[in-house]
C-alpha cells in the first residue's frame, strides 16, 4: 500500500474479528516501530506483547474495571500490546529539563505510530488506549520502579470499517511564518 493512502485510511478499530494475529505481522509492527527516532537515540520504549488469551484476560480484569471500564471493548482484541516507558538516556534527559518537555513521550508517539501504521498496511486494525489502570498494569508485569505502561495498542483484523473522523480547517492547524 502506498503510504499516502495508509496514513488516509488508517482508523481507530474498536471491534475485532475473532481472527488470530500472526505473529509474523506483530513483529513487523514491532520492528517499525523499534526503527522510530527518538532524541538523542534514545529509544525509550519497550513493548511487551499480550497474545495469550489467559494473560490477556487477567491483564484486562486488572486494568478496565472501575472508571477504566470504558475501554473494557479492548478484551476482545486479539492481540494487546503495551508500551513502557522508559525516560531515556542522560542526555535525552537534560533536554527534558531545559526544554521542559518529556521527550521519551514524544518519542514512544512515533514509535506506536509506526506501529500502526504498519500494522495498517498489513491489513490490520488497531487503536491506541490511555486509559487504563496504570498502576495496576505495572504491578501485572512487575515493571521496576521508574518504568510505567504509558499506554496500550489493539491490535486484530477489523470487524468494522470505522468513516473518518472531522478534521480541523487545513488553514485552521497551519500558518507560515506567524502564528495565526
Amino acid at each position: 500500500m502506498e503510504l499516502e493512502q495508509v496514513i488516509l485510511n488508517r482508523r481507530s478499530v474498536r471491534k475485532y474479528l475473532e481472527k488470530p494475529v500472526e505473529k509474523e505481522k506483530i513483529e513487523a509492527c514491532l520492528q517499525a516501530a523499534l526503527l522510530a527516532p527518538s532524541a538523542c537515540n534514545s529509544q525509550p520504549w519497550h513493548y511487551i506483547v499480550i497474545d495469550d488469551p489467559k494473560v490477556k484476560e487477567a491483564f484486562c480484569k486488572e486494568v478496565f474495571t472501575g472508571v477504566y471500564a470504558m475501554s473494557k471493548w479492548a478484551e476482545k482484541a486479539p492481540v494487546l500490546v503495551a508500551v513502557v516507558s522508559d525516560r531515556g538516556n542522560f542526555t535525552s534527559r537534560i533536554g527534558n529539563f531545559f526544554r521542559r518537555t518529556e521527550f521519551y513521550l514524544v518519542d514512544q508517539g512515533i514509535s506506536g505510530e509506526h506501529f500502526v501504521l504498519r500494522a495498517h498496511d498489513l491489513g490490520l486494525g488497531t487503536c491506541w488506549i490511555g486509559w487504563l489502570n496504570s498502576d495496576k498494569a505495572e504491578k501485572f508485569f512487575k515493571l521496576p520502579k521508574g518504568k510505567k505502561i504509558e499506554h496500550l495498542i489493539s491490535v486484530g483484523y477489523p470487524a468494522e470499517a470505522p468513516a473518518p473522523r472531522p478534521r480541523k480547517d487545513f488553514k485552521e492547524s497551519v500558518s507560515y511564518n506567524e502564528y495565526k
